[in-house]
């Protein structure tokens, strides 16, 4: 498994090549943009041109962009429906020119709308975003603890929204531990990580699993509260982790780490941690 840090942008895009060497990842995600706030100012093709060929010579890959935080795909309200649907088709954009294969998005919140008619609503909203951004990149949902009126929570609802739709190449899924942990999947024990996968094959396919965002929670299993944690310090373990960067079907993604940070010290930590738990 090639495992990485979500990097801030924080100084430019020059700066995340440099944050991520230094932390020894071999694979990124990070925002492209201020990701609290709808303005951005467009790409310098300088900046891109010079952050691909950074890439190209580091060897770090795969590359994924996260979407911003205010975007909610499944919105009753149009104004923001609308305002989220331009946002995502911007980043694929943006991703496309930053040699990023795929952004990350999360389904949203439902509000007053039943769970299937949320669903609907996000699968419409990636129709229109992929038609607005005609390019190869991928959108992978991220499964949610189900906070709130969070949707995409269960494997259920992740397969509703992506036989919604049309265009099946450019969808997947990023799997977030923490966040399925809280949902109700025992990632914890081997028969509780084995039923995920064997669920998550017979709602999906596991051909649809295209990253893992490697998150220890904070939370107990069931709680639906999104609370990360260090790697193996929380209630998933280090021994659940053995289990999930070894285990064959999960050994050969991309594994981002969105843990807990004050400094590079955490980091260097949580890298070490799963490098050695990765040698069992």
């Amino acid at each position: 498994m090639r495992f990485g840090f979500h990097i801030s942008i924080s100084g430019g895009f020059a700066k995340i090549i440099d944050r991520a060497l230094t932390k020894q990842c071999q694979t990124i995600q990070f925002f492209s943009r201020n990701p609290r706030g709808w303005a951005y100012k467009e790409l310098d093709a300088v900046h891109a041109q010079a952050f691909r060929e950074s890439l190209a010579a580091t060897g770090i890959a795969p590359v994924f962009i996260h979407l911003p935080y205010l975007p909610n795909l499944a919105s009753s309200d149009d104004q923001l429906f609308k305002r989220s649907v331009n946002a995502l088709s911007e980043e694929l954009r943006r991703a496309e020119a930053l040699q990023a294969s795929a952004v990350i998005a999360h389904a949203g919140h439902r509000g007053i709308r039943s769970e299937d008619e949320a669903d609907e609503r996000v699968s419409s909203a990636i129709n229109m975003a992929f038609a607005m951004a005609p390019n190869s990149v991928k959108v992978l949902l991220e499964n949610t603890a189900g906070q709130g009126t969070e949707i995409g929570y269960t494997l259920r609802q992740l397969r509703h929204i992506v036989r919604g739709v049309s265009d099946g190449s450019r969808i997947g899924i990023c799997l977030d531990t923490a966040h399925a942990f809280a949902a109700g999947y025992d990632l914890s024990t081997k028969p509780g990580l084995e039923t995920m996968l064997d669920e998550f094959q017979s709602h999906l396919g596991l051909e649809k699993l295209q990253l893992l965002h490697l998150n220890d929670s904070k939370a107990p299993l069931g709680s639906h509260a999104d609370r990360h944690w260090h790697i193996g310090e929380g209630f998933i373990g280090r021994p659940g982790f053995r289990r999930i960067v070894n285990h064959p079907v999960l050994q050969p993604l991309p594994g981002i780490m969105e843990t807990p940070r004050k400094t590079d010290r955490e980091d260097f930590n949580n890298m070490s941690v799963i490098r050695k738990l990765s040698h069992y």
